[in-house]
């Protein structure tokens, strides 16, 4: 348990190593207490404990402030939180610090090492992406078999605002579940396309600009046709399940590949959503592409 005072114990610790360098060790020594603070950062700043975290260095800014000016039962009161410090912040930080354990028990050797280590961010990120590819997986192949037509946008560095708006806005967490009640035939929404936008269900029930292409198949709908329209205006990916045939096709950069399996599908998601994508907007241009 920490004491009342371990937040000025810690930066008079800083201090002395400061004032009493000893070399190499205490460079490795300050280097190490940097990435910590900055893995920890970098683990919740893209989650609700960010704000959490916001409000922990308020009460400290509270808490130097009171010491200053001698306050003596905000101090009592403070001191309180602070004589149990270590058990708040694994109250709080509970599931990041689970969260991030387990990302260490997965990696390898080399994924941890100071070269390759993975930020909580692009861990998070990461876990998104799995979750979203095998929630379209399973949903265009349940939507496939039923013969239920489907029109998913996945938007990529070009923002879809405008397409987002002529649509109802969702911001729902994505999975099978939550597509297969968008497009039930019988749903308000289910004629629309639905935009997932940092992998989760923006919107729904958007509508799309049709392709100018003349030279397209005559026998080609109007979803596959706003489907080649949108990927022809942006590098959004997008998904058709055909309601005549339950095929499943997908359109990016103005072409349409046609009538694709289960496993042509995620082997295209997964060729689009890599580790490295993180940086171009979660995704990134297919195997061989130039």
């Amino acid at each position: 348990m920490l004491n009342t005072l371990a937040v000025s114990d810690f930066f008079d610790e800083v201090k002395n190593t400061l004032l009493n360098f000893n070399g190499i060790s205490d460079v490795l020594d300050i280097l190490l207490v940097a990435f910590v603070i900055y893995a920890g950062i970098k683990l919740i700043r893209d989650t609700k404990a960010i704000q959490l975290a916001k409000g922990f260095l308020l009460i400290i800014v509270i808490y130097i402030a009171v010491k200053v000016f001698s306050m003596e039962a905000s101090s009592y009161l403070l001191s309180m939180f602070f004589s149990n410090l270590l058990l708040v912040l694994v109250v709080i930080f509970s599931p990041e610090i689970r969260h991030a354990l387990e990302s260490v028990g997965r990696s390898s050797v080399s994924s941890i090492s100071p070269f390759s280590f993975k930020s909580g961010e692009s861990i998070l990120k990461q876990d998104a992406a799995n979750n979203m590819i095998n929630s379209i997986c399973r949903a265009c192949s349940d939507l496939s078999d039923e013969k239920v037509g489907a029109l998913i946008v996945i938007e990529r560095e070009t923002l879809l605002g405008q397409i987002i708006e002529s649509g109802t806005k969702i911001d729902a967490e994505l999975s099978a579940e939550i597509l297969g009640n968008i497009f039930f035939p019988k749903a308000p929404l289910h004629d629309g396309a639905a935009v997932i936008r940092d992998f989760r269900v923006c919107a729904a029930g958007c509508i799309l600009p049709l392709t100018r292409n003349n030279d397209i198949s005559s026998s080609l709908g109007t979803r596959h046709r706003a489907a080649i329209g949108m990927s022809e205006q942006s590098d959004a990916l997008v998904i058709v399940v055909s309601e005549e045939t339950g095929a499943i096709s997908v359109a990016e950069k103005g072409n349409l590949k046609r009538d694709i399996s289960d496993g042509d599908l995620r082997e295209i998601l997964n060729d689009n959503f890599l580790d490295d994508g993180a940086d171009k907007g979660f995704f990134k241009k297919k195997k061989g592409s130039k």
